[in-house]
């Protein structure tokens, strides 16, 4: 009998390649958003459902009847500058559906967080930290969403794991991300101000995110557990910048014009011993083909 998942935020870009990537033939596919998805991302045997997770009363009317067996919520406001936005989507609407889903028998609540939970702390992070102290409105949503699973995870033994992510990226991001937004201002052949590049970030191509996300579908033995999500290998911006000029060879990145934020961590990178530990995961996508192939879809 094939299983049912739910993907909250299926119309996004994560949302998409992960329905995209599922066994038709394993599961019943299950999209939440608040808009359906343009034509040219409308994926078949996806069931997109439109609702606003923040709203407890329209997310319970929208699921009656459905027997959901995974939950993997993607859902979030993509402009974080948004205070109420962002806390209606990525804590309030996460609230509702682990209220909702606590008193179902699901097999896992498989919840998306984000690396800025840890707050401006020294990297590599690692998943033992417990005094976290996010700065901005995002990193202290997912944080409180993160915390108000674990309680009830414990108290109504929903079982869930929680991936925090670092710099996820690849082809149909929307373009007010960075790799994007530079390949963007390359193949325009733009001189673009930019700050000096010094910060350290880790990027992982959206294709290893997703066979994760099937391997820990497939698997029960990490319950209740937090994980980091990135590729190990660490980039300062700069250096990102110039491969990607290197490749489209066109435009030029003015460094220094942009002052970096006060609050702006220069290194922000995660220790990912325990993810490879629980589920044999590591990236497999280079830096180069994934940005290769990046470059190839935003070309067309």
């Amino acid at each position: 009998m094939k299983k049912n998942i739910l993907v909250v935020g299926g119309t996004g870009f994560i949302g998409y390649h992960l329905l995209k990537k599922l066994d038709k033939k394993q599961f019943n596919l299950l999209s939440i958003s608040t808009k359906y998805p343009i034509k040219k991302k409308k994926i078949k045997k996806v069931k997109y459902l439109i609702c606003d997770i923040s709203n407890y009363k329209v997310l319970k009317k929208k699921l009656k009847g459905l027997n959901i067996n995974y939950v993997i919520n993607l859902g979030g406001y993509i402009n974080h500058s948004n205070i109420k936005k962002t806390k209606k989507s990525h804590l309030d609407g996460c609230v509702n559906l682990i209220n909702y889903f606590k008193y179902k028998k699901i097999s896992n609540f498989i919840q998306v967080g984000s690396s800025l939970e840890y707050g401006p702390r020294s990297t590599p992070h690692n998943e033992k930290n417990l005094n976290c102290n996010p700065v901005g409105n995002y990193g202290l949503s997912k944080l409180k969403a993160t915390e108000f699973l674990k309680k009830n995870g414990k108290n109504y033994k929903l079982p869930f794991t929680i991936l925090r992510l670092y710099q996820i990226y690849g082809p149909y991001q929307t373009v007010d991300r960075l790799v994007p937004m530079v390949i963007n201002k390359f193949l325009s052949d733009k001189n673009f101000p930019c700050t000096e590049g010094n910060q350290i970030r880790d990027f992982l191509y959206i294709n290893d995110l997703i066979d994760l996300f099937l391997i820990i579908i497939g698997k029960k033995k990490a319950f209740n557990q937090i994980f980091n999500v990135g590729s190990g290998k660490k980039i300062k911006i700069r250096a990102l910048i110039q491969k990607i000029q290197k490749k489209i060879n066109k435009g030029k990145p003015l460094f220094g014009k942009i002052k970096m934020r006060k609050d702006e961590v220069l290194s922000y990178t995660p220790n990912l011993n325990k993810i490879k530990k629980f589920y044999n995961w590591s990236s497999k996508v280079s830096l180069d083909n994934g940005l290769n192939k990046t470059i190839q879809h935003y070309e067309k």
